[in-house]
């Protein structure tokens, strides 16, 4: 709508309100403290962000290395059985070729020394890895210490130790000790090389009946 001035007079101006310069200043600083306060949680909702992010990645790093580890013990465990299994076996073989090494050794060694004692005769033979179990009957209480001498003397046998002897009085015209005793038996070669040689056995005159 347009207006005519009739009277043509010049229409006074409007006048402006000055505005407080403290109440501008309050406004400028309120303001720049909301900046500052904006930027400040920002920088702090950024930092925190980025140790979230190394924090997860840490996790997942330390999740994957625990997985790698796990499956390193299982296989750990796996090869600990294995192991033991194939142990138990070689020591199953270990105690035959003990049980059969050294058999036709022993026999000889034994022949031997019976050979050496008159009066004496064995009557059976338990071995069990290098234990043995002797059984035997002699004429008398010399012979059976005589035979234990020998068997020293031989370098096959050690820890002898008679376990009875008694007389047989079944038979009353014939005197007879029966007598049990055990020993261990190992090859010379199997000894400690340390320990000290056995001494030739002494040979026992015949005795003439």
């Amino acid at each position: 709508m347009i207006r005519i001035n009739l009277l043509g007079r010049a229409r006074p101006k409007a006048q402006r309100q000055a505005v407080p310069l403290e109440a501008t200043l309050q406004v400028v600083f309120f303001l720049a403290a909301m900046v500052v306060a904006l930027g400040v949680l920002y920088y702090n909702w950024h930092s925190t962000n980025e140790q979230i992010t190394e924090v997860r990645l840490h996790i997942q790093k330390q999740s994957g290395e625990k997985a790698r580890l796990e499956k390193l013990k299982m296989q750990v465990d796996e090869f600990e059985r294995q192991k033991g299994v194939l142990q138990q076996r070689i020591n199953i073989i270990e105690q035959l070729q003990r049980n059969r090494t050294g058999g036709q050794e022993l026999l000889n060694a034994l022949a031997d020394t019976v050979t050496r004692t008159d009066t004496l005769w064995l009557t059976s033979l338990n071995r069990q890895g290098n234990g043995l179990t002797i059984v035997g009957t002699a004429g008398s209480i010399n012979a059976v210490a005589n035979f234990i001498t020998q068997l020293k003397h031989s370098g096959y046998f050690d820890q002898i130790e008679i376990k009875e002897s008694t007389q047989d009085t079944k038979n009353s015209d014939i005197q007879t000790f029966a007598f049990t005793l055990t020993a261990q038996f190992a090859l010379p070669q199997d000894r400690s090389a340390d320990s000290d040689p056995a001494p030739a056995p002494a040979s026992t005159p015949a005795r003439k009946g």
